[in-house]
């Protein structure tokens, strides 16, 4: 339960003065997006940071103003000078003022209703006007001055609720930035006094302030500097919310595997059968990899294991080695794939090389139905199927396993901890033996914020056969002669993927849906171009895959359906259509389709001119690399670490104030201090055991609070 302290700052923001039901509706729409709940609270406020500053500094000559930036001018009202046409008038009415100097400029209103602005600004009277200064018929003039404030002529220059800073915050329809910076210095006012979770001397050394006057420093810019990532204040707080990230990950390692996991040893007779089956010979980090996994399953502490590796690497054929392991020892296996096409070309795989070694291999998705799928539940909870490959699915609903000793999650970045730990929790009371894989590497500093909790193994090398890919970037205006190409290249008996990033044409984005270009692509081609998108019946969407498999098809056309795990040998020539759209990691993934048979493949990415420089620098990189570790890296600096792992849809950690790879060395910081805080006090159970409860609610990792508690 969260500390009743903590209780104001998750409060709803209509709890604060000023905000009423149409102001709450614009800040959901703003901010409850950003967590689980249909509200934004006063916390989510907090977290919503200036993104600029205005400098409201006086100037006391209007010609000492530049046109087009702000101005704040002391002025004297000198005339007001109505539109015409009613009490709302539609013509502007303007403001003659005059500044120190005499010279004189107007402030324009329209839609105003002049009775107000005759209060406001009394003819004779002195005022601080402060707004974007504009030229218009030869008149300086400032339309709709942002701020409007009375002088006290018996305190020269004294009055101000004008903000001599005036942070500038991202807005949604409707908000003025006003009306947000009020509801935030409202939600700063509700801060409670906290105790200090970073120890004094670290906080000296950095020149750090307090939690609170930390955030209170981020809402108050002086200058752009303040909003810099490395400015104090925000350094504070971006290690406060990777201290709560590391700590929570730490907690939960300890906690998993503190509970006794299964001795799962084997002689490995399952694993030399297939082996001496494969049309290749294992690398040297697959064979690393698997005397990895073999000691985690032999100890008696639970395993929790990332599997990394580039395309092609060779990963299914490692889990496949590692669930053979399990069998053998007695237990059952389970390979979760997050999209139905990837669970049967899994299955397709593993059945290939492990069913002629004996092992009952049994696919379970989404349309597996009625008795067929009555009768897979009744023989897994049997124990008459060894391994089971499946969609979320497998987690969803209530399946048993008559012993479920090892879970191997294929595309980990797409599932959340929570679907992880369902599943994991299937193999009975000791819980099952964990590894996970992801389709591509992760740059190392998000292996950090997002696997903290997981030992990681690497597979750094392909295996033997795998040719280089030659990639091109060709922009779309050449089209014609690409699919000039492509008709050689057919002939010659070549197969082809295309791959487009929308299923229908959209008014919003000038993309190449799918179903056009499978339908131009026919016209020249005929029946030899098949489709496959994500809105496929999934009977029709395997027709088109065995036809492509068989050679019937010479053109795929697709979406992203077929990123992962689809491996046709004879397909040598990946094209990508806007491929500036896609991310790196996404264009790596997809490239990995080719490169797989004794043909030299090529990779051709065509792309809309102009290219934004992030666009231009991504495909450089495509060009120049096919290292994914080097890819993951240039994905991460070019896009940061929200974007990388889709976090959005994952579930893993989406930061609201660090920025990766900015603060990489205070996550370096908060990872040991973290184990630091760990090894002192294991339980979490000493002196500053709350103030770390507090840190951990505070920034929303109640799972690793819930397992403190729990032991």
């Amino acid at each position: 339960m969260r500390p009743a302290k903590l209780a104001p700052l998750f409060a709803t923001v209509r709890s604060l003065k000023g905000v009423g039901p149409k102001v709450e509706g614009m800040l959901n729409k703003l901010l409850a997006p950003r967590h689980a709940g249909a509200h934004a609270r006063l916390i989510d406020l907090l977290w919503h940071l200036p993104v600029a500053v205005i400098d409201r500094a006086v100037t006391p000559r209007i010609a000492e103003a530049k046109i087009g930036e702000i101005a704040t001018v002391e002025v004297t009202v000198a005339e007001h000078r109505p539109g015409g046409g009613g009490r709302r008038t539609r013509a502007p009415y303007k403001v003659l003022v005059e500044d120190v100097s005499g010279a004189s400029f107007e402030l324009v209103y329209f839609n105003a209703d002049p009775a107000y602005l005759r209060r406001l600004l009394p003819v004779g009277g002195k005022c601080l006007v402060s707004g974007k200064l504009e030229s218009y018929d030869g008149w300086l003039q400032m339309p709709h001055p942002d701020h409007v404030v009375a002088v006290d002529l018996a305190q020269e220059g004294g009055s101000s609720t004008l903000p001599l800073h005036e942070p500038v915050y991202p807005l949604t329809a409707g908000l003025t930035n006003s009306v947000l910076r009020k509801a935030v210095t409202e939600a700063l006012s509700q801060l409670p006094r906290l105790p200090e979770w970073i120890d004094e001397t670290f906080l000296v050394r950095n020149g750090w302030p307090s939690f609170v006057e930390a955030l209170r420093r981020v809402h108050a810019p002086e200058g752009e500097g303040d909003l810099a990532p490395k400015a104090p204040a925000r350094m504070r707080l971006a290690y406060d919310e990777l201290l709560a990230n590391q700590l929570a990950l730490a907690v939960i390692r300890q906690r998993m595997t503190k509970r006794a996991g299964r001795t799962l040893v084997s002689t490995q007779r399952l694993r030399k059968a297939i082996i001496a089956k494969l049309p290749f010979k294992l690398t040297g980090a697959q064979v690393r990899a698997l005397g990895e996994i073999d000691a985690d399953l032999a100890s008696p502490h639970r395993m929790l294991r990332l599997l990394q590796g580039d395309v092609g690497s060779g990963k299914t054929v490692v889990a496949l080695l590692a669930l053979a392991g399990a069998v053998e020892a007695g237990a059952q296996g389970a390979l979760m794939a997050p999209t139905e096409l990837l669970a049967r070309q899994h299955m397709k795989t593993i059945g290939a090389l492990g069913e002629p070694a004996g092992l009952r291999i049994t696919l379970l998705t989404g349309r597996e139905r009625g008795r067929e799928r009555e009768a897979i539940l009744a023989r897994l909870e049997r124990g008459e199927i060894d391994i089971l490959i499946g969609t979320h699915a497998l987690f969803q609903e209530p399946i048993r396993f008559r012993d479920l000793g090892l879970v191997v999650i294929d595309e980990q970045h797409r599932f959340g901890v929570h679907q992880r730990l369902a599943l994991q929790g299937k193999g009975g009371g000791s819980g099952a033996e964990l590894l996970v894989m992801t389709a591509t590497p992760i740059p190392r500093t998000l292996l950090l914020t997002s696997y903290g909790d997981m030992d990681v193994s690497r597979l750094d090398e392909k295996p033997p056969g795998r040719k280089p890919v030659a990639t091109a970037t060709v922009p779309l205006d050449r089209l014609d002669e690409v699919i000039e190409r492509i008709g050689r290249a057919i002939a010659s008996g070549t197969q082809i993927y295309w791959v487009c990033p929308l299923v229908e044409e959209s008014e919003q984005l000038d993309l190449a849906a799918a179903k056009a270009r499978h339908a131009d692509l026919a016209k020249r081609f005929g029946d030899r171009v098949g489709l496959v998108h994500g809105r496929l019946a999934g009977k029709d969407k395997d027709r088109v895959m065995a036809e492509f498999g068989s050679g019937a098809l010479a053109i795929l056309v697709s979406t992203t359906v077929i990123e992962v795990g689809v491996d046709v040998p004879n397909a040598s020539i990946m094209i990508i259509e806007h491929a500036e759209r896609f991310g790196l990691a996404q264009l790596h993934q997809l490239r990995g389709r080719v490169g797989r048979g004794a043909k030299e493949s090529s990779c051709i990415l065509l792309y809309r001119q102009p290219l934004s420089e992030t666009a231009r620098e991504r495909l450089s990189v495509m060009r120049r690399t096919e290292d994914g570790f080097v890819i993951a890296e240039e994905d991460l600096r070019l896009r940061g670490g929200g974007e990388v792992l889709g976090t959005k849809q994952s579930g893993l950690p989406a930061f609201r104030i660090a920025s990766l790879p900015e603060h990489e060395l205070l996550l370096q910081a908060a990872r040991d201090e973290a184990r630091l805080i760990l090894a002192r006090d294991p339980e979490l159970s000493g002196a500053k055991a709350e103030t770390f409860r507090l840190l951990l609610y505070l920034f929303e990792r109640d799972d690793a609070v819930r397992l403190m508690r729990a032991g």
